[in-house]
């Protein structure tokens, strides 16, 4: 946490036990303008003797939720000795590296402080990351028949090629005796399928840019899309298909004209 005015909690000020510490955006919602020094006052709560909250400091905003929600109001409190019959959560920040012996030591502490209660511990990382358990699930699902999408349709060029290709036969056989050259032949071939690849993306392009404009939208902080990477998976998909039929192509090419038109 940044601190962008006032001062946070210290031992130094016993009062403190009773202060706060807002975040920007809670200092904004109440719109009084700097708020670092001055009191908050609430109803009186029967089981709290607190109703007036010094504002000792205002930390900048930070993410203390999922990204998909925005940074909303936060008012930070120490927990007065009294509050001890709720639970106590103690974050421990360890070195990188032996993490079951540093896991060890804590549980001895633990034990040596908390009698018989049982330690639960969690690691923070992994704490954040349940919270995009969806988004990585959702992310695994569309990869995988995004593959077998990409698969299938392969499948589907080489038998479009392999019967394009035998259509053609006597034609390439005719140009290749008139002097057309391998390469010529080739890309005859391939342009065949590259207008139907330049037209599916021309579909596909706004299809992807509505999807993943809404899927975006489930997030408060996301990135933008550019154009360019759909030229990007658009280039891909051509080559991918170029890469698929070309074997054909170029077997067609290669062969002896003679063959093709022998029964002519």
């Amino acid at each position: 946490m940044s601190l962008a005015s006032g001062r946070f909690f210290s031992p130094e000020y016993p009062s403190d036990s009773g202060a706060v510490v807002l975040n920007q955006t809670a200092e904004a919602a109440f719109g009084a303008g700097s708020l670092a020094g001055k009191t908050l006052s609430r109803p009186h709560v029967s089981r709290s003797p607190w109703s007036h909250f010094p504002v000792v400091g205002v930390v900048k905003d930070f993410n203390f939720q999922s990204l998909h929600q925005s940074v909303t109001p936060l008012v930070l409190r120490m927990m007065p000795p009294r509050y001890d019959e709720l639970p106590v959560f103690v974050l421990v920040r360890v070195k990188p590296g032996d993490y079951p012996a540093a896991i060890s030591c804590i549980e001895d502490t633990w034990k040596k402080y908390a009698d018989n209660e049982a330690i639960d511990y969690s690691f923070l990382d992994q704490d954040v990351g349940r919270m995009y358990i969806a988004d990585r699930r959702i992310s695994r699902i569309i990869t995988t028949f995004s593959i077998l999408a990409i698969f299938v349709a392969c499948l589907g060029l080489l038998g479009l090629a392999a019967f394009v290709t035998e259509q053609k036969t006597k034609e390439i056989g005719i140009r290749k005796v008139l002097g057309a050259s391998v390469v010529e032949v080739v890309a005859l071939l391939s342009m065949e399928f590259v207008k139907w690849v330049l037209m599916a993306n021309v579909i596909g392009w706004p299809l992807a840019y509505y999807v993943m404009n809404k899927w975006l939208q489930n997030f408060a902080y996301r990135t933008d899309m550019s154009f360019w990477i759909f030229v990007v998976s658009g280039t891909m998909a051509l080559l991918i298909a170029l890469l698929t039929v070309s074997s054909h192509a170029i077997k067609a090419a290669t062969a002896n004209p003679v063959e093709s038109l022998r029964y002519e």
